[in-house]
C-alpha cells in the first residue's frame, strides 16, 4: 500500500498540531504579561535577567539573575526568563563575541593557546587570558542588552497600561 504525506489528514493534523502550538505561547505570553509588579519592577527584572545570561555560567545564570532581582526589588520570574538570552543556539556567537568585545577594550589580541611550548604556569596564564576577556566582554555585552532589554520593556507596559 503507498503512503503519502500529502494525504488530507496529515495536514489537518499538522494545522491542529500548528494551532496548538500557536495557542501555548499565546498563553505563555499572556502569563508572562499578567506577572505581578509595577512596569518598573517587572523591566527591572528582565533586564538583570538579560544581564545575567550574557555571562558563561552554565547553569547558574537563572540563579545569578534571579539573586540580582531579589536584592534590586524585581520580578524574579521575568529575570529567570531573561536569562534565555543564552541557550544552545545562541551560546557560540554570544560568548565569541563577548570575547571578542572584552579583547578590544583590553586593546590585545593574540593567539588564544599556543601549545608548542605549554607548561603549568602557561597554562595558567592562557587561562586567565581568555577568561579576563570572556568575563569584561559579557559585562559590557550585559550591561547593553540588559538596559535595552528593560527600558523596551518599560516602555512598552507605560503604553499599553495607557490604552487600557
Amino acid at each position: 500500500m503507498y503512503v503519502s504525506f500529502l494525504d488530507e489528514d496529515f495536514f489537518k493534523n499538522m494545522k491542529k498540531i500548528f494551532l496548538n502550538l500557536i495557542q501555548r505561547i499565546r498563553n505563555f505570553i499572556s502569563w508572562l504579561w499578567n506577572q505581578e509588579g509595577s512596569p518598573s519592577k517587572r523591566a527591572l527584572g528582565l533586564g538583570v535577567g538579560i544581564f545575567s545570561g550574557c555571562f558563561p555560567f552554565f547553569g547558574l545564570q537563572t540563579l545569578m539573575g534571579v539573586f540580582l532581582a531579589k536584592i534590586l526589588k524585581g520580578n524574579s520570574i521575568l529575570a529567570a526568563v531573561g536569562t534565555w538570552i543564552s541557550n544552545p543556539f545562541t551560546y557560540v556567537p554570544l560568548y565569541y563575541f563577548n570575547y571578542k568585545l572584552g579583547s578590544l577594550m583590553l586593546n590585545k589580541d593574540k593567539i588564544i593557546v599556543d601549545f608548542s611550548h605549554i607548561t603549568t604556569n602557561e597554562l595558567w596564564y592562557q587561562g586567565w587570558y581568555l577568561s579576563s576577556r570572556l568575563i569584561l566582554g559579557s559585562i559590557c555585552m550585559g550591561l547593553l542588552t540588559g538596559v535595552v532589554g528593560g527600558l523596551g520593556l518599560y516602555f512598552l507596559l507605560k503604553k499599553l497600561s495607557k490604552k487600557i
